[in-house]
């Protein structure tokens, strides 16, 4: 796998990630049960609204063609009174209760009608009319099956008596409505409040451990994994693992809940209904199983691409002076072009895939919703089935199709939190820093005598940087190294920090092997000061001190007025308090020196690094710089890496390292005598500022 590359293998449903992943919600096992129970409610409030609805329509609005039987006003039945008796609605007329005692209303040309008698219920409101006699208000009611009914015609005001129980009856259901629509507001309010509090604070405590575990990683990570990839799995990654702990966990119970649900209700109502709807089962499976395979390449295909962009934005922004120097703005946007279309084109065969399953699923839904429509509205006309049972259907079929599509949509969320934690355990799980040591260095004891004794090195297998390298540094000393670039000067300083481990041999500090020491231990006992100084984002103040609080803020004046670093720190328009922006772009190379020079004495380390330090400094600075340089190595073990010989005349011991081995060794007198390495290298530079 190259530099720039990502895995994209990955299972769709990995049993132990999962189990990983569901470690990091057990603590918040009782949010997500109040979660459980108020999607329970949601789902019984959703599944009982259509219901509600059925009963109004076939119970109460068309009650009125519901037989009734009169009774004697005396004999004390709860009913309608009307004309001196009881009218009692019933669903179905006994057997042995007379015809003349059975009574409907009947509405012909919308006007309605008392009706004497049973008639079959498709047969209402279509007979003719006529009338027996204007006086008596009677008429008679003729039907297709060849009855002719009594009927006797009912004002608006008469309609309401009949239906006084339908009216309050609706206005019940209409308040019991209204409450279930705002009890289902609130719980799935509280719901998705509930699983994105416990989803973000996961994915905090993810982001943490993420962040803190790459801290320990070593440099070699670093140099095998691009800034991008990193930045990926701190945030898109962790993004998708939210979604998944917030929209599929218990999602996806909801779902399966409204399913069997739906599938229950609608076999309660009508059995064959229910299996014009099954029956579309197959159809759907099939095509969400299609989608689930397209869908999971496409998904891979973006997160390669997404990891790619991320990488080469990282790299072009951060070194944008560069680009910009070189004249490279044309050349480096093809290259960006080109790696943007990658991800565009990923992204939209996604977008393909996705927009070929959502209409498909919508045109299955269609399909069978014209079947129901087709089948039952027959027999809404036959009598068969009451329409609000239809109406019932039409809206659960809704309800059983938006689970299926949303599972779909739930899956490629859970396949794309598997690749996302997959990834994310990669890093987790990949060892830092060994420590092996047990030995705590405190600074108040530390001489600070450095000894390497045979010491060989190697990035690469067998590829040797330093080859048996001895020398050493009494405490108190300074020892300054020089070389073409590529000797393994800064190998040095790198394996004095333990960011690599030798080979062979030993690297002793007070005549201890430093892989017996603590690394905290031995890092808050070394200072570096870099080429390239690094400043954060935030105030002076912080960059000096780095969130470390036992160097207070005079101690940072202190150590800034030391090394000559007080006077333009002063000179800012917020002092300590200026904010430093693009990594201190807007301070000259020798400010920035300074400002590392003030960090590396702030925290006071018996041993002191120079690599390259005055490298880039102006003329303006150059004395400051060495005024800071002759104060900060007083009397502290010093070891400095520079290519400007002049700034290391007066070193204690210097080293000429040449192809990984030393080669020459002595003071600066010492060398020139020897007319070798070291005295054609000064007599280059001396002849070069010369001329």
């Amino acid at each position: 796998m190259s530099y720039y590359e990502e895995e994209t293998q990955v299972k769709a449903y990995d049993s132990k990630l999962m189990k990983r992943l569901m470690s990091y919600a057990k603590k918040y096992w009782a949010f997500f049960a109040a979660a459980i129970l108020l999607l329970v409610a949601v789902t019984v409030i959703d599944l009982l609204k259509p219901y509600f609805i059925k009963i109004a329509i076939d119970d109460y609005l068309n009650g009125y063609q519901k037989p009734m039987i009169t009774y004697e006003a005396s004999s004390g039945v709860e009913g309608v009174e009307f004309e001196g008796r009881i009218y009692k609605r019933v669903e179905s007329v006994p057997e042995e209760i007379p015809e003349d005692r059975v009574f409907f209303i009947d509405y012909v040309d919308n006007v309605p009608y008392l009706v004497n008698g049973i008639v079959e219920p498709e047969l209402m409101g279509s007979p003719a009319v006529v009338e027996v006699s204007g006086e008596s208000l009677k008429f008679q009611l003729h039907y297709s099956d060849g009855k002719i009914l009594d009927a006797r015609k009912l004002d608006r005001l008469e309609v309401k008596v009949f239906r006084a129980e339908d009216l309050n009856a609706l206005k019940i259901i209409g308040i019991i409505f209204i409450l279930a629509i705002i009890a289902g507001f609130l719980f799935n309010f509280l719901q998705t409040y509930i699983l994105n509090y416990v989803g973000q604070t996961i994915i905090f405590n993810i982001r943490q451990e993420i962040f803190s575990h790459i801290q320990k990683m070593p440099i070699a990570f670093f140099d095998k994994n691009p800034v991008g990839r990193l930045v990926t799995r701190v945030t898109n990654d962790t993004e998708t693992l939210n979604d998944m702990y917030t929209n599929v966990l218990v999602s996806l119970l909801k779902d399966f809940c409204i399913l069997v649900g739906v599938i229950i209700i609608m076999f309660s109502m009508n059995m064959v209904l229910a299996l014009i709807i099954i029956g579309a089962i197959p159809v759907v499976v099939l095509v969400t199983v299609f989608f689930r395979k397209n869908a999971r390449k496409a998904y891979r295909r973006i997160r390669v691409a997404l990891a790619r962009i991320n990488t080469v934005l990282s790299e072009n922004i951060s070194g944008m002076r560069v680009i910009q120097i070189f004249d490279r703005q044309k050349e480096k946007l093809e290259e960006f072009k080109k790696t943007n279309k990658e991800y565009y084109k990923a992204t939209m065969g996604e977008v393909v895939v996705s927009g070929v399953f959502r209409p498909l699923i919508e045109l299955i839904s269609s399909a069978t919703i014209a079947a129901l429509l087709w089948f039952g509205g027959i027999r809404v006309l036959d009598g068969t089935l009451q329409f609000g049972v239809l109406f019932a259907f039409v809206d659960y079929v809704g309800q059983f199709f938006h689970p299926i599509n949303d599972m779909a949509e739930k899956y490629n969320i859970l396949q794309a939190a598997m690749a996302s934690s997959e990834r994310i355990f990669g890093i987790l799980d990949t060892p830092g820093e060994p420590d092996e040591g047990s030995i705590e260095m405190d600074k108040d004891r530390i001489k600070g005598d450095i000894e390497f004794k045979n010491v060989w090195f190697a990035y690469n297998d067998d590829e040797w940087v330093l080859k048996d390298v001895s020398f050493k540094v009494p405490a108190g000393k300074t020892l300054a190294i020089v070389g073409a670039t590529g000797a393994g000067k800064t190998s040095i300083i790198n394996l004095l920090n333990r960011f690599y481990e030798i080979r062979k041999g030993q690297i002793l500090m007070d005549g201890i092997d430093i892989r017996q020491i603590k690394k905290k231990s031995l890092r808050e006992n070394v200072g570096m000061v870099l080429q390239d100084v690094f400043l954060f984002s935030g105030t002076v103040m912080e960059n000096i001190r780095l969130n470390e609080d036992r160097i207070s803020d005079e101690e940072v004046k202190k150590a800034s007025a030391y090394v000559n670093a007080d006077g333009f720190i002063q000179g800012l328009p917020n002092g300590y308090d200026e904010e430093v922006k693009e990594r201190g772009a807007t301070f000259s190379a020798g400010q920035r020196q300074l400002l590392a020079f003030a960090r590396a004495l702030a925290f006071d380390p018996s041993i002191l690094i120079l690599d390259e330090a005055t490298a880039n400094i102006d003329t303006e600075t150059e004395l400051l710089i060495q005024d800071a340089l002759a104060k900060l190595t007083r009397n502290r073990t010093t070891i400095v890496i520079a290519h400007r010989l002049s700034t290391i005349q007066h070193a204690d011991n210097i080293i000429v390292l040449h192809k990984g081995r030393i080669r020459e060794m002595g003071n600066h007198q010492e060398l020139l005598a020897k007319r070798g390495m070291y005295y054609n290298l000064y007599k280059l530079q001396y002849e070069g500022n010369r001329a």
